[in-house]
């Protein structure tokens, strides 16, 4: 039988996209996010009690993406969460492919949809790993879509979510930033 001791400490040797099915990248840039970089406080767990936290999303634009996308998704996925499936804590799907920027905080934009992430709540959630655990990754990821709609409601998990991306997802593009509370 495999030796299931657990780890004290992240990031868990893992990239989360590696075994998907490898998209042409786009551009995807912050004001006030520096990919690798750390979170600022706004972007930290208010909700799970992180001193600072506010919960607010980073502002995001995106570029460079393919002329045939219909629309996008935006997520923010932490692989290095202590869980077997990581921790979702964003996913806002169905987004006009007019709308190429959200600002810090943004609500959804007219006609996408968002999701509920992991903590069962709508909207972003904010880094909030354990305390000692180690440094998190938070992956933003835009992706173009083929369609002007997925086939989702706000009840729709954000696993679910990323699952019609397998099937419609023309392109993708990337920022990180790290979180650690000691």
């Amino acid at each position: 039988m495999p030796d299931y001791t657990p780890t004290s400490h992240a990031p868990l040797p893992r990239d989360p996209y590696e075994g998907l099915t490898k998209l042409p990248e786009f551009t995807l840039t912050s004001t006030d996010i520096d990919n690798d970089g750390t979170a600022p406080a706004t972007m930290l767990s208010a909700l799970f009690g992180v001193p600072g936290g506010q919960d607010l999303s980073p502002q995001l634009s995106w570029s460079g993406f393919p002329a045939d996308t219909k629309s996008f998704v935006i997520t923010c996925y932490d692989p290095d969460a202590p869980t077997p499936s990581g921790f979702w804590h964003w996913t806002i799907s169905n987004i006009p492919v007019s709308v190429t920027s959200l600002e810090a905080g943004a609500a959804a934009p007219h006609g996408a949809v968002t999701h509920r992430n992991d903590a069962g709540v709508p909207g972003f959630l904010g880094a909030a790993p354990p305390v000692g655990h180690g440094p998190h990754r938070y992956i933003f990821c835009v992706t173009a879509v083929d369609v002007e709609k997925l086939d989702v409601t706000e009840d729709t998990t954000p696993t679910i979510v990323n699952f019609n991306l397998f099937a419609h997802g023309i392109a993708r593009a990337f920022l990180t930033v790290t979180h650690e509370e000691n």
